[in-house]
């Protein structure tokens, strides 16, 4: 028989608070002491003891915790007040990102401590490694101008905020989240995810509260729904620059798939989770869970398109080129026999495949190629797909630069640089970041210095 948990006294101490607060959430997710101590790389002994008030946790240690549990701060709020109901904090606050013990922001002379302030957001900023996204004071972000890039937080459900979702006199909750949803992903292509993520993840604490007190088959409704808004999340989280945000997040909706018994959902988080692990440079996990996702899909279904084309992407990342243009060759052809089904795969079309397959020529070297696969793709995309229209900006300058059109290369980047601006979108940031690194080299060739300007502006820099 299981060991019942030792009751907690939140009351007693701002210690005891914290470590009850932990508890709940812990509880809230369905995580055991073990698989939270995995997910945030932790002793599981020390999480133990950190929820019964026996051990204090480092600034840092609270920080993952919050960032894996979807605390929206609040578990570092909390934690800042320990020392400052005590007069004391046991172990004092690090800065984030050792490499960026203060950062300067443009305009500005002062230093600001990301210490400082526990409502951070994430940001790129040019290290002496390249860019890279860092969390930073929200305070310091709206006070160095880059008001765009201060408008979402560390990506998490507001547990801790009041309970407000839609009533039980609103009918079809289900229905009304996954309208919800479907506006939301709209809003994100137009105006980036720090503009949307807030809500998402709010609905997400909404959802879990309904899910739990459900029961029977509207409880296997929303455990879906809620498991397409955690994918949802993850994507958006990626899309920030906040990568472990968006693996915990991922990770959460494959198990909640395994858990709904939905092997549909599960292929596609599969797949998403192949996509995530490219853009993180894990090039054969990328890989293999691209095969996995195939395995799991129906065979002649879109999911299995989409897999397939995970699958090619994989193998351009490993230099495999026949493998990969094969793939996309495959992928064509399944999807002329795929069934139309409107619930997965809705957006997939040959343009779509055709741009995928643009993207991986560029890793492949093949820039001439891409840039045709990028102008094709450019010209189709939806005129509110703002955020992808970014994306094939970006992708475009780099291919544009591999064939030694520097000119035309800094003219498309500076579109861009508009567009990353705008939304924030790390997936354009990141594109910008490998073109800043070409660039450089040629600062005298035409438009070079001017999109650099540009590009420097929407960046923090460390103090010199």
């Amino acid at each position: 028989m299981a060991q019942k948990p030792r009751e907690l006294t939140p009351w007693a101490s701002p210690l005891d608070n914290w470590g009850y607060e932990l508890r709940e959430l812990r509880t809230l997710r369905g995580l055991s002491l073990r698989a939270l101590a995995k997910q945030a790389v932790l002793d599981h002994a020390h999480l133990g003891r950190f929820e019964r008030a026996e051990r204090m946790a480092t600034r840092d240690q609270a920080a993952q915790l919050d960032i894996v549990l979807g605390a929206n701060g609040m578990l570092l709020r909390l934690w800042e007040r320990i020392g400052s109901e005590h007069g004391h904090v046991a172990n004092p606050p690090a800065h984030v990102a050792n490499a960026l013990h203060k950062l300067a922001f443009p305009g500005q002379q002062q230093a600001v401590s990301p210490g400082d302030d526990t409502d951070t957001v994430v940001v790129p900023c040019r290290t002496p490694e390249g860019i890279r996204f860092v969390p930073v004071p929200r305070r310091a972000v709206l006070a160095s101008g880059l008001v765009g890039l201060a408008a979402a937080s560390f990506p998490a459900p507001a547990f801790a905020a009041p309970y407000s979702p839609v009533g039980s006199s609103t009918p079809a909750p289900v229905e009304h989240f996954a309208q919800v949803r479907r506006v939301l992903i709209q809003t994100d292509n137009l105006m980036g995810p720090r503009t949307v993520l807030p809500a998402i993840t709010q609905k997400l604490g909404e959802l879990t509260v309904l899910r739990r007190k459900a029961r029977g088959k509207d409880a296997d409704r929303l455990l879906k729904l809620e498991t397409r808004f955690e994918e949802l999340a993850g994507w958006l989280a990626q899309d920030i620059g906040d990568g472990r945000a968006a693996y915990a997040h991922t990770a959460r909706a494959l198990d909640d798939s395994h858990i709904a018994g939905d092997t549909d959902l599960t292929a596609y988080i599969l797949g998403r989770k192949a996509q995530l692990a490219a853009d993180l440079g894990h090039r054969s996990d990328a890989l293999g869970l691209a095969t996995a996702a195939r395995r799991t899909a129906p065979a002649g279904s879109r999911l299995e398109v989409i897999a397939v084309m995970h699958q090619a992407h994989g193998h351009s990342l490993l230099g495999e080129e026949l493998e990969a243009l094969g793939s996309y060759d495959e992928a064509l052809l399944l999807l002329e026999r795929a069934d139309q089904d409107g619930v997965w795969g809705s957006w997939l079309d040959s343009a779509y495949i055709h741009t995928a397959r643009a993207r991986s020529l560029a890793d492949l070297g093949h820039h001439e190629q891409a840039v045709a696969g990028f102008r094709d793709a450019l010209e189709a995309v939806p005129a509110g797909y703002r955020r992808d229209r970014g994306v094939y900006l970006a992708r475009a300058a780099c291919s544009h630069a591999g064939v030694g059109d520097i000119e035309r290369a800094a003219a498309v980047g500076l579109e861009a640089v508009q567009i990353a601006t705008e939304t924030g979108s790390a997936r354009i940031i990141d594109q910008l970041g490998l073109l800043d690194v070409t660039l450089a080299a040629t600062p005298s060739a035409g438009g070079a210095r001017e999109f650099r300007s540009a590009f420097d502006r929407i960046l923090y820099h460390p103090a010199q």
